[in-house]
Formats: structure tokens, sequence, C-alpha cells
């Protein structure tokens, strides 16, 4: 079991000023707390992390941990049977709630944000240049629109909804390429999952002479990425075309 590692409670702080992050269980009317790792503890909540050990920031079982208090051996005998406090954790973990600290909420937070402006500038245009807007336009859209991240949904379901709000402040659309790519001989074998990387290849074949060549549908707002990526890896040995409606059909 890992101890506190050198942490040290401030009584000069309230204590929702103590950056601690706890799971808590109420049960037979008392109150039981493990300090935790936050993203070790989600972790573990969610499958991907089965070693209890890993999760806990002090080896003690609390009745108040920002205030120190340790919760009464008589208690965890008569409440889970045992005095094991690694078990006594897990127990906590599984059925128990996290309680996370504000400053570990606002770093999620950010991270969030940082997640849909890279989705909304990966599949989002400006319809007036056909060009991505930059992240940093972005970014002021988004304090322009008012916009708040939520933290019960994902990054991924909350770019929608911000699209709405963002259409009100500037220009924006979501709009997908269909692109016909071709790549010699010589680049055919080293860099077609590249193009896989980049968006869902429709159609793709093999030519007789080692050449590669495939329809692809990618986010608008990352075609220039790919025509760089693509460009500088083969020195020039690609072929890139833009599809029409019309011409999508011919090439399936």
């Amino acid at each position: 079991m890992k101890g506190f590692g050198g942490m040290r409670f401030n009584k000069k702080l309230a204590p929702e000023q103590i950056h601690i992050n706890l799971a808590r269980l109420k049960k037979n009317g008392r109150n039981f707390e493990i300090v935790v790792d936050p993203d070790k503890a989600m972790a573990f909540k969610q499958g991907t992390l089965d070693d209890v050990r890993e999760v806990l920031m002090a080896e003690h079982i609390f009745e108040n941990a920002k205030k120190g208090i340790f919760s009464p051996k008589t208690d965890l005998k008569v409440t889970f049977g045992t005095l094991d406090e690694e078990e006594i954790a897990e127990f906590i973990l599984r059925k128990g709630e996290l309680q996370l600290s504000s400053k570990f909420r606002d770093l999620q937070q950010e991270e969030k944000k940082r997640k849909i402006l890279e989705i909304i500038h990966r599949t989002t245009i400006n319809p007036t240049n056909n060009l991505p807007h930059p992240i940093l336009r972005l970014e002021n859209a988004f304090d322009e629109a008012k916009i708040r991240i939520s933290d019960k949904l994902s990054a991924e379901d909350q770019v929608q909804g911000i699209l709405k709000k963002l259409k009100s402040v500037i220009p924006i659309k979501q709009e997908n390429k269909y692109l016909f790519i071709h790549l010699s001989e010589k680049y055919a074998k080293k860099y077609f999952r590249t193009i896989h990387n980049y968006g869902r290849v429709i159609k793709e074949n093999w030519l007789s002479d080692g050449c590669y060549s495939c329809v692809i549908e990618i986010p608008a707002g990352i075609y220039l990425d790919l025509v760089e990526d693509l460009s500088k890896k083969t020195h020039g040995g690609v072929e890139i075309k833009v599809l029409s409606e019309k011409d999508r059909r011919f090439y399936q």
C-alpha cells in the first residue's frame, strides 16, 4: 500500500481549498473516504485498471480525509467485516462515488475544450474561403458565443450543439471531401496506410505496375494536412484529386 508520500494538510486552508481527490462511500450511517489518484481511480471504475494499490495516494481509510480523521477500526470491522484496508479501499472504489477536486475538474474542462476545438478544426471549414478556421479563431468564437463545456457529456457528444452556437458568430460548416489518390510504385507499399489514417477508404486498387490508387472520404478541415503530409513523404510522387459528385460516381 502507498503512503502519503509527504502530503501535508495546511491547517490555515479551508477544507474545500485542499486539492485532494477522494472516493467516498456512505454506509450504515457512516462516512468512509480514501485518497486517490483521479485518473487512475476513473480507470479503475471503468475497468481498465485492476490494481487498487496503483490508485491509492494514502494507506488509510478516513472518516474525513481533508481533516485527516481516520475511520475507527470498530466502524470498519462492523461495516465491512474486515480490517484489511486494501480490501476495504477496493470496495469503496467500486461502490462509492468519486469526489474530484476543483483543480482536477478545471484541468478536465481544459482538456475537454482542447479536444472539442481539435475536432471542430479538423471537421469543419470556413465556407467563405473553404479553409479550416485557425484554432485561435475558434477559441475566440467560443468566448463570443459564451459556450460552456459540459462535465457530463463527452467531447464528441458536445460538438453538434456547440457548432450550432458557433454559427451565430462565425461562418462555419461541416463538410467532407472525396479524394482520388494515386501513389507511385516507389511509395505505394510504404505509405498507403498513411492514407487510411486520414479517413474512410471507399475503394482501393493495387495496380499491375505496383502503384496504388484509392477513393477516400475525409473531413474537409484536414484536406491540406493530408496533401502536405503525402507530398512531403513521396517528394511529389503522389496524385491527389478532389472529386465532384459526378467524379465520385465514375470512380466508384
